[in-house]
C-alpha cells in the first residue's frame, strides 16, 4: 500500500497549474521582503515631511515603468517612510485616519475598523526605522518593517485612501506630493 502524500507545496502547485480557485490564493501570497515585493520597481521621488519645524520622516516612492499618478490606485507601487524621530504606532495609525478623512468621507465604523487594523500592524518606531507600504491593486496594502513582512490590510478602499495621503491631489501636503511625483513628470517630457 502506498502511503505517500503530496506536500502542501505540491498541492498548491497543482492548483496553480490547473487554474483551480485556490490558485488565486497562491498568486496573492505576500512576499517575505520588500525587495521581493518591489523587484520590478525603482525609487523615483523623495520628500521630507517637516511639521512645525520638526523633521518627521523621509518618504520614497517606488514605481514600475508606466506608473500614472492620476490613476495610482490601478498600479502596484511602494511608499517607504524612513522615520527621523520616534513615534508610537498608535499615533501613526491615528494620524493616518485623520489624513484619510481629509480625502473622503469615512464612516465612524469604518474608521474604527481601519484604526484597529493599522494599530495592530504599525509598531512603535525609532529614528531610522522604515515602514514600507506596498499597494496591491484591487487587493489592499501590504506593510513591511525595515524590509521584512509585517502584515496586510486586504481592503482596496483602505489602500486607495491610505496611499492617497501622499498621492491624491487632495493631500494635505501638496509640496510633498509634488516632490514625490516630479521625477515622473520630468521623465515624460521630451
Amino acid at each position: 500500500m502506498n502511503t505517500h502524500r503530496p506536500s502542501a507545496r505540491a498541492l498548491w502547485l497543482a492548483l496553480a497549474l490547473a487554474g483551480a480557485p485556490g490558485a488565486a490564493l497562491l498568486a496573492n501570497t505576500p512576499e517575505p521582503t520588500v525587495d521581493a515585493a518591489l523587484k520590478e520597481h525603482r525609487a523615483v521621488g523623495q520628500a521630507r515631511l517637516r511639521v512645525w519645524g520638526f523633521e518627521v520622516y523621509d518618504a520614497s516612492l517606488w514605481t514600475a515603468p508606466g506608473f500614472d499618478a492620476q490613476r495610482y490606485a490601478e498600479h502596484r507601487f511602494g511608499l517607504e517612510l524612513s522615520y527621523l524621530r520616534p513615534f508610537k504606532g498608535r499615533d501613526i495609525a491615528e494620524r493616518s485616519i485623520d489624513e484619510m478623512r481629509g480625502l473622503a468621507s469615512v464612516s465612524p465604523a469604518q474608521a474604527a475598523q481601519w484604526l484597529a487594523a493599522m494599530s495592530a500592524l504599525f509598531p512603535d518606531v525609532q529614528r531610522g526605522d522604515r515602514i514600507t507600504g506596498v499597494h496591491v491593486p484591487g487587493s489592499g496594502a501590504r506593510f513591511y518593517l525595515n524590509g521584512q513582512w509585517r502584515g496586510e490590510i486586504a481592503d482596496a478602499g483602505f489602500a486607495r485612501l491610505f496611499f492617497g495621503i501622499w498621492l491624491s491631489p487632495r493631500t494635505s501636503q501638496p509640496r510633498m506630493r509634488d516632490n514625490l511625483l516630479q521625477p515622473l513628470a520630468q521623465a515624460r517630457q521630451p
